[in-house]
């Protein structure tokens, strides 16, 4: 199994004095020591305007860690299209790959807060028109080294790509999707599951099921194994692990319900959004402090034998090739940050590399002169 981490740059704190410069200090420390620690990739969560996630450009950011670390792969967790114009986020991901000699894993996603659709002008009912257009605009252009496309919202002439792709992205292209529309239009697209626990395994393992027959269905192969996130507690002590869960997965649960208005009705009236509607009602009807139990039971959590266990339990629920963990969340400080990841990594590590397949973005699947010499040939 492939193993990643994730900084996230969270600053709830804000108000207490805690500035933007120390998050990101203290996160960025985090990245830069992953490669060292036996992490094999490192990911970048676009989000705008609050305190919930301060990363406005995941590849700006993945070019540091990639220009630090000469190892690692860089993954977008995701890269929200909607919010950006599509070419540039072509442009973006070809340019950072050249850079980094191809380590990139590019994730995509089609965005939930009303707040950053509204600031940037972008009506939230057309989010998943958007996608899929953006989404094949720009997967098209980093095979074919050129973007053209005549849709609904997304009127590209055609233009090239430079620095050019240089590699497939082919199998190193994820999606986010919690819903099962979701999944299904990322299995026609052709791209992998990043999974983001919100609900059950179980209900979580019935949708990769569903995705995984439409995939083989609509591209006559297997779809890649997903790619599991979560959000890391690990300590030597059982009860101030779950102390730290409580606090700080808590507390990120709390920042989700905040930053995506998860306690009012838009998501009732806006178009493309209706399984939210569910969501919103299930914490209406049970409570936000159960919700907020039921969140933390989905991450891991524990002793480094507890949060084994539960990685184990996950692989065996979604059969995914990868693990990516957030360690650094909910203003958790920058010493108890760097206990939990350094934990995990000398006593977690090790037991969960052993499972599962290797993901295909650890294989070489087209060799580099064979896919220039096809785009060029296309071209």
């Amino acid at each position: 199994m492939h193993i990643g981490m994730t900084a996230i740059f969270q600053n709830p704190l804000h108000s207490e004095g805690v500035s933007d410069y120390e998050i990101y200090q203290q996160d960025m420390q985090l990245a830069f020591q992953a490669e060292g620690l036996g992490f094999e990739s490192v990911w970048g969560v676009e989000h705008h305007f609050t305190d919930y996630t301060m990363t406005p450009d995941v590849t700006q950011f993945l070019a540091a860690v990639g220009g630090a670390c000469k190892q690692v792969k860089l993954g977008s967790m995701v890269i929200v299209l909607p919010w950006n114009d599509p070419v540039r986020v072509a442009e973006k991901l070809s340019m950072l790959d050249c850079m980094t000699d191809g380590r990139v894993i590019a994730g995509i996603g089609r965005g939930l807060g009303r707040i950053e659709f509204e600031g940037f002008k972008v009506p939230m009912e057309e989010s998943r028109e958007r996608f899929v257009e953006s989404a094949e605009t720009i997967l098209q252009g980093l095979e074919q080294g050129y973007c053209e496309y005549n849709g609904k919202y997304i009127k590209q002439p055609k233009a090239r790509i430079r620095p050019e792709p240089f590699k497939s992205f082919k199998n190193r292209t994820y999606a986010a999707a919690i819903s099962p529309e979701s999944s299904a239009i990322m299995a026609k697209l052709g791209v992998g599951i990043l999974v983001i626990p919100q609900k059950p395994w179980d209900e979580h393992a019935k949708e990769l099921s569903d995705y995984n027959s439409l995939f083989l269905e609509t591209h006559g192969y297997e779809a890649p194994n997903p790619y599991v996130a979560g959000w890391v507690a690990c300590h030597e002590d059982e009860r101030k692990a779950e102390e730290m869960a409580r606090t700080y997965i808590g507390g990120y649960w709390q920042s989700v319900v905040k930053h995506y208005e998860m306690q009012n009705d838009h998501f009732q009236h806006t178009k493309g959004y209706e399984y939210y509607k569910r969501l919103t009602e299930t914490i209406e009807t049970e409570g936000l402090d159960a919700m907020t139990q039921f969140f933390m039971n989905l991450q891991v959590w524990g002793t480094p034998e507890q949060c084994v266990s539960k990685i184990k339990d996950i692989h065996a629920k979604t059969n995914c090739a990868g693990f990516n963990g957030i360690f650094s969340y909910a203003g958790m400080g920058s010493e108890m940050a760097q206990r939990n990841m350094k934990l995990f990594a000398d006593a977690v590590l090790p037991e969960i590399r052993q499972l599962g397949s290797t993901p295909l973005f650890d294989r070489e699947i087209i060799s580099e002169p064979e896919f220039v010499s096809a785009r060029h040939r296309a071209a």
